[in-house]
């Protein structure tokens, strides 16, 4: 065990978090309820440290990819099992779920980071050519799943009959598969960082041991962050209720929580200027996001014949296109500063807003 260099609250708080999830009712009272979401944060902050050791044992863009689609899985797991467990009730959630995500990924996590690195370097540099190829692959899929089911005439409005859920999925994977493709193998070189001068890239690379101790708890970290996440939701959903909200705020806050390991390693690392390293992350985390989840979710809904609707309304239409082509001119220069990450969290503001407010 010498050569397992990781902080020990790194290794006793998911380990904490799994066992307390399953030995907690949904009934527990509030005293356990407050430390189930104290573990929950010490899972985040946990899952964020191992997903930067894992980062730096195997290098870019590898490291981004493991978080993100560790992330992901998990998410995936989550959202089917309520679909099974909700029945037709549940229809729009995975709609729902991967909005929300590709808002808060686009809008407050690449504005935050953009901001963040801009007050504190006035300028920083990433590779135009891996950005470019990650935005083209997400607006593609973002059209064809949230958005074209609004226009198809063979089903009801924001819905896909079976032979089109196939397709779209089909397409999905293709998109996504390449993407990956190009980004481990074909172009690796466009998404290593372009400023090296870091202090993270001089660090010494943790050992095998560490590295290894650190994928099983950052799967375990991911676990709890979720299970915990769905076990609190009842008590969010109350909440957003009791406040006079709308119930797709609760699908927010959620989405929320589950994305905050990938925002946190995304805004340190563009704390350290390794912008590179940090779109890598929040651009591969939505591709992966809704590239993943629309496959599961059409095959849920095939085998067990259950309708989901996939199309988003007027408003969120508007809003996704808003921050889609702003993020695209933002990231269309090579070089990023404060002005950009303002707008995109105005943005992010007004989806806020617009969602409590309809």
């Amino acid at each position: 065990m010498k050569n397992l260099d990781l902080p020990k609250w790194t290794i006793a708080l998911p380990i904490i978090s799994a066992v307390a999830y399953f030995f907690t009712g949904v009934d527990s009272g509030v005293t356990i309820k407050v430390i189930l979401a104290a573990l929950l944060i010490g899972s985040v902050l946990a899952s964020v440290h191992h997903a930067e050791v894992i980062a730096h044992k195997v290098g870019e863009p590898f490291g981004t990819i493991i978080l993100a689609l560790a992330i992901t899985t998990i998410e995936v797991g989550l959202i089917v099992s309520l679909m099974l467990a909700g029945g037709d009730s549940t229809r729009e959630l995975a709609r729902d779920t991967v909005f929300a995500a590709v808002m808060i990924i686009l809008t407050a996590i690449v504005g935050i980071c953009l901001l963040r690195g801009g007050i504190k370097f006035k300028e920083q540099l990433y590779k135009l050519q891996g950005v470019n190829a990650a935005l083209i692959t997400l607006a593609s899929i973002l059209v064809l799943t949230l958005i074209l089911p609004n226009y198809t005439l063979s089903a009801k409005v924001g819905e896909y009959t079976i032979s089109q859920l196939i397709f779209v999925s089909l397409v999905s994977l293709v998109l996504y598969g390449g993407f990956i493709f190009m980004q481990t193998v074909r172009h690796r070189d466009y998404f290593l960082p372009k400023n090296t001068s870091s202090e993270d890239e001089h660090m010494e690379a943790p050992t095998k041991l560490t590295a290894i101790a650190s994928l099983i708890l950052l799967l375990i970290s991911l676990f709890s962050v979720v299970v915990l996440a769905k076990l609190l939701s009842k008590d969010i959903e109350v909440m957003v209720i009791d406040l006079g909200a709308p119930q797709s705020v609760v699908g927010v806050i959620i989405a929320a929580i589950v994305l905050l390991p990938e925002g946190m390693a995304a805004y340190r690392a563009a704390k350290s200027d390794r912008l590179q390293t940090s779109l890598n992350l929040a651009l591969g985390s939505a591709l992966a996001s809704i590239g993943l989840t629309i496959p599961a979710v059409a095959a849920v809904s095939i085998i067990f014949e259950m309708p989901i609707t996939l199309g988003i309304d007027m408003s969120s239409t508007v809003l996704l296109l808003l921050s889609m082509i702003t993020i695209m001119f933002s990231l269309a220069t090579g070089k990023t500063n404060v002005q950009q990450g303002v707008v995109l969290l105005v943005i992010f503001a007004s989806y806020l807003f617009y969602t409590v407010v309809p």
